[in-house]
Formats: C-alpha cells, sequence, structure tokens
C-alpha cells in the first residue's frame, strides 16, 4: 500500500484532546515522514452542555459523533479518542483498529487542603462526573456529599480552586498527560476506585471501509493494553454498560495471565455486585462476558433492572 501524502487526524478541540491527538500526530509523522498529518479541531455536543450530569443529556457518544461525521464527509481519515468516551457499541460503519499504550488508568484524589479521601470531614463536597465514582464514593464514605462536576480538566481545576468543592476525582492519565501531576494529593488504588473501562487508553477510531487508513495507524496498537481495554469493554457491554449504569472494569496483566477485575452498583452505592476472573490473554472478549455472566447471577440482574426502570 502506498504512502499517505496528507492524513488528517478529528479531535475535540479541549485541551487534554488535542494533547492526545498532537501525540497520535507526532507517532504518525514518524511512521510516515513524507505525509502532512493536520489536526482537525472541534467542539463537540458533550463539550458544550455542561450544566446537566452526562448520563441526562445522551451518554459519552456526544462526545464523538461530531468527529464520526467529519469521517464520514470525508473531512477526516482517523479520529483520537479516550477509550473511557468511546460508546461499548460501536457505531456500524466504523471501527476501532488500534488502542494504544495505556497511560495510569486510575483515579486520582485532587485537593487544596486534604492529602485523601480518609482526611475529608462529613459534610465535605467532592466533585465527580461520573455515576460509577459517585456509587463508590457513596459506598465507602456516606457522610461526604457528592456533586455533578463537568466541564474540560481546566474547568474542573478552576472550580476546586475557586472552592465549590473540597475535592474533586478525576483520571490520573489526563493529569499526568497535561503535566499537572503536581495537582494530584492521592492516585487511588484499585481496590478504593476501580478505574472505568479503558481508562487511560487511547483508541484510534476509523470507517471500516477505509483499508488504507486502517494500515496506517495499525503499527501504533498495543497488545497488551488492546486485550485489557478488550475485556472491560467485553464487560461493560454485556451488563449493558454506559454512563447511566455505575459500573467499573479494569483489567492487567499478570504473570502471563490477564487479571480482570469487575463491579456493577446502584447509585446511592447501597446494592454493589463484584468480581473477578483470570484468563488467557487471546480471550480477552470472553473472560469479560463470563464476568458479567457471573455477576449477573449474583445480583447484578436486578439492579440492572432497578437501573431501568429509572430512566
Amino acid at each position: 500500500m502506498s504512502s499517505p501524502s496528507r492524513i488528517v487526524i478529528a479531535s475535540r478541540a479541549s485541551r487534554l484532546a488535542m494533547w492526545q491527538a498532537e501525540h497520535v500526530q507526532a507517532r504518525l509523522a514518524t511512521l510516515h515522514p513524507g505525509a502532512e498529518v493536520v489536526i482537525l479541531g472541534m467542539t463537540t455536543q458533550g463539550d458544550q452542555i455542561l450544566d446537566r450530569p452526562l448520563a441526562e443529556i445522551g451518554g459519552k457518544g456526544l462526545f464523538i459523533k461530531e468527529l464520526e461525521v467529519a469521517m464520514q464527509e470525508g473531512r477526516a481519515d482517523l479520529a483520537v479518542h479516550s477509550m473511557k468516551d468511546v460508546p461499548m457499541e460501536m457505531p456500524e460503519g466504523y471501527i476501532l483498529p488500534v488502542i494504544s499504550a495505556r497511560e495510569n488508568p486510575r483515579d486520582a484524589f485532587v485537593a487544596n487542603r486534604y492529602a485523601d479521601l480518609d482526611e475529608l470531614p462529613a459534610g465535605a463536597v467532592v466533585g465527580t462526573s461520573s455515576l460509577r465514582r459517585e456509587a463508590l464514593l457513596r459506598a465507602k464514605y456516606p457522610q461526604l456529599q457528592i456533586k455533578s462536576l463537568r466541564g474540560n480538566l481546566d474547568t474542573r481545576l478552576k472550580k476546586l480552586d475557586e472552592g465549590q468543592y473540597d475535592a474533586i476525582i478525576l483520571a490520573a492519565a489526563g493529569l499526568i498527560r497535561l503535566g499537572l501531576m503536581a495537582r494530584i494529593r492521592t492516585v487511588l488504588t484499585p481496590e478504593q476506585s476501580l478505574p472505568a473501562p479503558g481508562q487511560g487508553a487511547l483508541g484510534i477510531e476509523v470507517l471500516a471501509g477505509r483499508a488504507d487508513a486502517e494500515a496506517w495507524v495499525a503499527p501504533l496498537n498495543d497488545p497488551e493494553t488492546a486485550h485489557c481495554v478488550k475485556a472491560e469493554r467485553a464487560f461493560s457491554r454485556a451488563l449493558g454498560g454506559s454512563c447511566q449504569v455505575p459500573l467499573g472494569g479494569y483489567a492487567m496483566l499478570e504473570n502471563g495471565q490477564l487479571w480482570l477485575r469487575g463491579f456493577v452498583a446502584t447509585p446511592d452505592g447501597k446494592q454493589m455486585v463484584s468480581g473477578e476472573r483470570r484468563g488467557n490473554p487471546a480471550d480477552d472478549e470472553a473472560l469479560g462476558r463470563q464476568l458479567a455472566d457471573e455477576l449477573r447471577s449474583r445480583g447484578a440482574e436486578a439492579i440492572l433492572a432497578q437501573l431501568a426502570a429509572c430512566k
């Protein structure tokens, strides 16, 4: 296949999204030294509607729809996403040929006056945009006030600094990528806050018929990360995972085995079912489905039925 003369990357226009797109841009420029690699920055619906929780306005797909339209219309060849923002069911006609090497996938505790969650006094206000984090916090720290926190990374940090929140929980990966590690007081362990499926990993999306674009980006795929993220996404997909379902899923490779942990809960954290599975990394999606089936048999089915009734 001939080398490309020009590659256009569609990206959200937020600072973190642009960092991610520029990271892929630099790697593609190295892979294809004769090509002009440019970024098409776009403001998505998910970036524009900031006064309501994501679960109320249509979910994570709001962050990628405009990028997919740009590819469909021929204005872009590929799109770069945070994998935790990619819906579990890919829309027809689009594929994810690349999941690149993962940054730290854990959640970060960010505060100006407190070192960790255990230091927060009763009634302290904690901000998060995630039902997953909300359920975990309500289960383990019922004395805290949990409030919705929307906006890009800089906006969220500004709200913390203005005193609207005593602490906020963010993905560590975004802070690390933007050189804001000093804002992290504590990186939460998976036992404290099990990450979201795909957290910390970047995905590259292309049109299903674009074999040329698929070949251009193929060397950026990281097999280890891809196995983990595929297991996490299969687990979430089998439970109807979306931003309306408080759900965590995190896989890692340990001693040659894929170790997947997952949970599903009610938003108040009062009901929660969790479990884990180990197996061959090549069986990534099967392991995800098996863990979901196990959780369904142990009470997740009733939790999902409650969540469906609340929509």
